[in-house]
């Protein structure tokens, strides 16, 4: 069929993350040989973040870098490179870098998430993220010019024990501090946490929690009860903010800023957007889905199936994800897996140690063989969601 580019579908992709490259990458691999649909990725950097691993990055580590054209070589998607600047959701038109503007017939919003450094005065001009490789590869620089001092982590959630561990292991002449208002673990099973606290214990990591910082200095935390802390550098993974442009063009948003969804992804405001990963708040029987790479790619898959099965005329299939594992690294040679229910609560299942550390290698690495089979994929197979893993399933369209 003879078809022109006037008359083609037009899918746009927003962000190359987890969820947003699995969508795009799907959904263009099982279209490739149509010439009535056309998939467009776009993101600010043509790499991949592995945000699993911005913790090793964080300490001079080198990781595989992944290109994101290459990643989508033989898949028939093209790729734009460039910042979003807004989204008009009306005129289904999308503003790159402020001087370009790209239509869609159906757009696959995946602008992820980023460290909330708004909420704490001083976190935007004095702290370190791992929002990029390149904020990770900043504080690895930094890291490498000190012979001493005290290294702060703002957050005792997983990122901050990853960041401590990581650090404390690979600059022993560096004093860690891991700051927070929960204990490091707070959500695993007590087996789980004491094998957590040992290993921080045995890296020489400093504990406080129940403490909140109030204010960062340029040498400094202020915390809200107690003397300040001295910082050599200060590294922040407390909270997560979503961009607001889901708000600014109108699309229903919750209070953190996600785009609110139907069971089928779709924006519950405008159905011909499919929001995916941390920009989306999705429904689920236990409640609100949490965004993490676990949860994120099969959102990814899932919309672009549900974007097939609509233009086939065809009603979306809920989307239904329950969580598996949570795996942590606490060093290079060390880990600890927690188990979970669907719902993402703890179960008595642990791993730990050298072959938790194996495990969690084997999940990290795990979205580049996924990626191969997804380009490789014909239409009547599918990666599909399940239970917090994937599963090669019939097809679902």
């Amino acid at each position: 069929m003879d078809t022109t580019a006037a008359q083609q579908h037009e899918v746009l992709v927003l962000g190359a993350g987890y969820a947003g490259l699995s969508a795009a990458v799907q959904l263009a691999a099982r279209t490739r040989k149509r010439g009535d649909l056309r998939v467009t990725l776009v993101n600010p950097y043509d790499t991949f973040t592995e945000r699993l691993r911005l913790h090793m990055t964080a300490t001079g580590q080198e990781t595989a870098e992944m290109n994101i054209p290459e990643l989508l070589d033989g898949t028939g998607a093209a790729f734009v490179r460039g910042w979003v600047t807004a989204v008009d959701a009306e005129a289904r038109t999308v503003r790159i870098d402020d001087d370009r503007v790209l239509r869609y017939d159906t757009l696959v919003y995946g602008l992820g998430s980023i460290a909330d450094t708004a909420a704490v005065p001083g976190v935007d001009d004095h702290a370190y993220t791992f929002d990029s490789p390149q904020d990770a590869t900043l504080l690895a620089d930094r890291l490498a010019r000190l012979d001493g001092g005290t290294v702060v982590i703002g957050g005792s959630g997983l990122t901050g024990v990853e960041a401590a561990a990581e650090i404390a292991e690979r600059h022993p002449e560096l004093q860690v501090v891991l700051l927070g208002r929960q204990q490091p673990g707070a959500g695993m099973h007590p087996k789980a946490r004491a094998h957590l606290d040992a290993a921080l214990a045995r890296l020489g990591v400093e504990v406080r929690s129940g403490v909140e910082v109030v204010k960062v200095l340029p040498d400094s935390v202020e915390l809200a009860d107690g003397p300040g802390i001295p910082a050599a550098a200060v590294l922040w993974t407390t909270g997560t903010r979503v961009s607001p442009l889901a708000a600014a063009a109108g699309l229903a948003v919750d209070e953190r800023g996600r785009v609110v969804t139907d069971n089928a992804l779709r924006s519950t405001s405008h159905p011909d957007v499919y929001a995916v990963g941390d920009a989306a708040a999705v429904p689920q029987g236990y409640g609100v889905m949490h965004g993490t790479c676990q949860s994120g790619m099969p959102t990814g898959v899932h919309a672009a199936l549900s974007i097939l099965r609509t233009l086939a005329g065809k009603e979306p299939r809920p989307f239904r994800f329950g969580y598996y594992h949570t795996p942590v690294s606490l060093g290079r040679n060390d880990a600890v897996v927690q188990f979970t229910h669907p719902d993402g609560s703890p179960r008595r299942i642990v791993l730990t140690g050298k072959r938790a550390a194996k495990y969690k290698e084997t999940v990290s690495a795990a979205p580049w063989p996924t990626f191969a089979r997804m380009r490789k994929m014909p239409a009547s197979g599918a990666l599909w969601p399940h239970g917090g893993r994937y599963t090669r399933t019939r097809s679902a369209i």
